[in-house]
């Protein structure tokens, strides 16, 4: 009788048994090893050597999603607050202010406008201001937490998962927006064009990625959260004011001219700016190649200056002391 022999590999010394990769006799008779047949496998993590399809990035975006919906849901007294300021801004200050700061024509208006028309679009940006950098207020607190291991655990690529975060503050500062919108068209007299509220949402959206960018290149760089929160008022607040939100920019020319120029290196100028011609049907090209700019710029930044180890643990990360 003929007795057939195989040969198992030989096991290098220290490094524990060594398995034959499994396979598979196909009709010809060929022994072939196993090889993942989906053709929809585009991404793989280098760390573990998983390869992730298109539905794992869909997955985690609409999870990443979700999560920031429930949170926000969660923290009813945000959704307030975020719609009480602004409509102070447009009932208490706009009336006191409609007799003393007449707004003359200028684009995209036609017609001589109401003070409360003109810082309607202001506010709108200053709502995805304040929600931009709470939202990346989380990203500190869930980094102090230890929540953002969870997040690491993925092996779909942490650039991803930065953008996913993004676009999801994005998404649900456009809730605040439009609901302040409603409002408004109630209280004052304020009355774009019902197509302005479409055309108006690209702008939105894009302004709400620039915002969101801004707060997660601060988060990634800001440790503790004591600190982001003194970081948050030291931007926000030049930010709004030192724009055209609550003042047109020849007026600003008249009173200073260096505080002109500041206005017009502020990217969040030509976000309002933006905003405020797309309500009414128009396309400001210079705001938009500018917002658009910034928003790829500290969206680079954000994710080049993330760091996974300090992100996982909040601890100290290899060469600090």
């Amino acid at each position: 009788m003929n007795t057939r022999i195989s040969a198992a590999p030989a096991a290098v010394p220290g490094t524990g048994p060594v398995t034959e990769p499994a396979s598979r006799e196909h009709p010809n008779g060929d022994h072939r090893q196993d090889q993942p047949s989906d053709s929809r496998l585009v991404g793989t993590d280098v760390g573990t050597g998983f390869t992730a399809g298109l539905p794992a990035y869909g997955h985690c975006f609409v999870g990443i999603l979700m999560r920031e919906y429930l949170r926000f849901v969660q923290q009813r007294s945000r959704f307030l607050s975020s719609l009480v300021r602004p409509l102070l801004w447009l009932v208490v200050f706009a009336s006191g202010f409609r007799a003393a700061l007449g707004v003359a024509i200028i684009p995209p208006y036609e017609t001589y406008i109401t003070y409360e028309t003109y810082i309607a679009p202001g506010l709108c940006c200053m709502i995805l201001l304040f929600n931009g950098m709470q939202s990346s207020l989380s990203m500190v607190y869930d980094r102090e937490m230890g929540s953002m291991r969870v997040l690491l655990m993925s092996p779909l690529p942490r650039s991803w998962l930065l953008l996913c975060k993004l676009m999801a503050i994005g998404l649900i500062s456009l809730t605040q927006v439009y609901a302040f919108l409603a409002l408004a068209w109630l209280s004052v007299d304020f009355d774009p064009p019902l197509l302005g509220y479409i055309t108006a949402l690209p702008a939105l959206f894009l302004t709400a990625l620039l915002l969101g960018a801004i707060g997660l290149f601060l988060s990634t760089h800001i440790r503790q959260l004591e600190n982001f929160a003194g970081v948050m008022n030291f931007v926000i607040f030049p930010m709004f004011f030192i724009s055209s939100a609550l003042y047109p920019l020849w007026k600003m020319r008249e009173a200073s001219e260096w505080l002109y120029w500041l206005c017009l290196a502020n990217p969040f100028t030509h976000a309002v700016e933006l905003v405020r011609h797309a309500l009414y049907g128009q396309l400001n090209l210079l705001a938009l190649a500018i917002t658009a700019g910034a928003t790829l710029v500290f969206a680079l930044l954000a994710i080049l200056g993330f760091n996974p180890e300090r992100a996982a643990g909040g601890g100290k990360v290899k060469g600090e002391r």
